[in-house]
């Protein structure tokens, strides 16, 4: 008997270890981190690998949240911007650039101790920001539909590409020379040569609108492009364009992130869910988790580095303003 009911009890352990955890395994909140005084919407992030720290555009704040990820605090505010929508740190040239949608200024600070060491006046409405190390440039979307390239060490717009209309988020390929580039007025993906400096192709959304988020799979040569209408992620391969697949997820989404490591995709919907989605091979998606955060959470940032989602909780009612960190693995 003895014998029956260790073996039975090795048969259920056994068992236990194959079943995800019902508090939801691929996605597990860690910490809270608060920002009382903070109001309005809250738009994009950047992070500080070396320093371990965050970087939350505050839009209806006007101000830029510094956060210690490590120590789940805040650090500091830089406050007195315009609407800030956009920020990239240039870790190589210690640099951090924040893009603001009132007067489109792209403002410069120095990396480490935050002071402003220089601006760009570009037209209004200067939105995502994304650094490119390889080429020592940071790319920033704004105005009516242009894509600025400013040399990283020095801030001074090297290039100014032409798009069809105001840019949203955009990627930039890493195995090769293109940015794929949100054009929702035009219902497009705009595909830039970065080399070239110019628009080499534009691909068509057909049926769906409001293309805000975007992500790319490199190394399968999937673009995973988020619209609003209808809700749903649209998977396309970066190559030709061609639609593989599309995926039902929850409403108002504004930021999509690709966890090579795991195959997964995670969308951040401001209906108040982050939809897990397990990539079973290159054509084919399903959503494992839908998990529940608040109304109006609809941007966040992967760190791969950290096996960390953060997700930005903006203050309605009793609802603080918080970053909540969830552990990835």
């Amino acid at each position: 008997m003895r014998f029956f009911v260790a073996s039975l009890q090795a048969a259920l352990f056994a068992l236990f270890l194959f079943v995800p955890a019902a508090d939801g395994a691929a996605l597990r909140p860690t910490r809270d981190i608060p920002l009382p005084g903070v109001e309005g919407r809250i738009d994009h992030l950047a992070v500080d690998l070396s320093g371990q720290r965050l970087f939350v555009c505050a839009l209806g704040n006007d101000s830029l949240e510094v956060i210690d990820s490590q120590k789940g605090q805040r650090l500091q505010s830089i406050t007195g911007l315009g609407a800030p929508q956009g920020v990239a740190y240039a870790f190589a040239q210690n640099r951090l650039y924040v893009a603001n949608d009132k007067g489109g200024l792209c403002n410069i600070y120095d990396g480490k101790s935050l002071a402003p060491v220089g601006k760009l006046e570009l037209a209004d409405d200067a939105d995502n920001v994304r650094y490119d190390n390889a080429a020592n440039r940071v790319f920033v979307g704004y105005g009516n539909g242009a894509l600025g390239v400013i040399e990283a060490a020095t801030g001074k717009l090297v290039r100014s590409i032409k798009l069809p209309g105001h840019p949203e988020a955009f990627v930039l390929e890493k195995k090769g020379p293109r940015a794929f580039v949100n054009v929702p007025s035009a219902r497009q993906v705009a595909v830039v040569d970065r080399n070239a400096g110019r628009v080499a192709a534009t691909w068509q959304m057909d049926n769906a609108s409001a293309n805000f988020p975007i992500a790319l799979d490199d190394d399968n040569k999937r673009l995973f492009v988020g619209c609003r209408h209808p809700a749903e992620i649209i998977v396309l391969a970066s190559d030709s364009g061609n639609r593989v697949t599309s995926i039902k997820i929850a409403d108002d989404t504004d930021d999509i992130f690709y966890d090579q490591k795991n195959h997964r995709l995670y969308a951040v919907c401001g209906a108040g869910r982050v939809e897990v989605i397990e990539q079973v091979n290159a054509d084919d998606y399903r959503i494992v988790e839908s998990v529940r955060t608040a109304s109006g959470a609809r941007t966040g940032l992967f760190v791969p580095e950290l096996n960390s989602l953060f997700v930005a909780i903006p203050h309605r009612g009793s609802q603080t303003a918080t970053i909540r960190r969830y552990q990835t693995e």
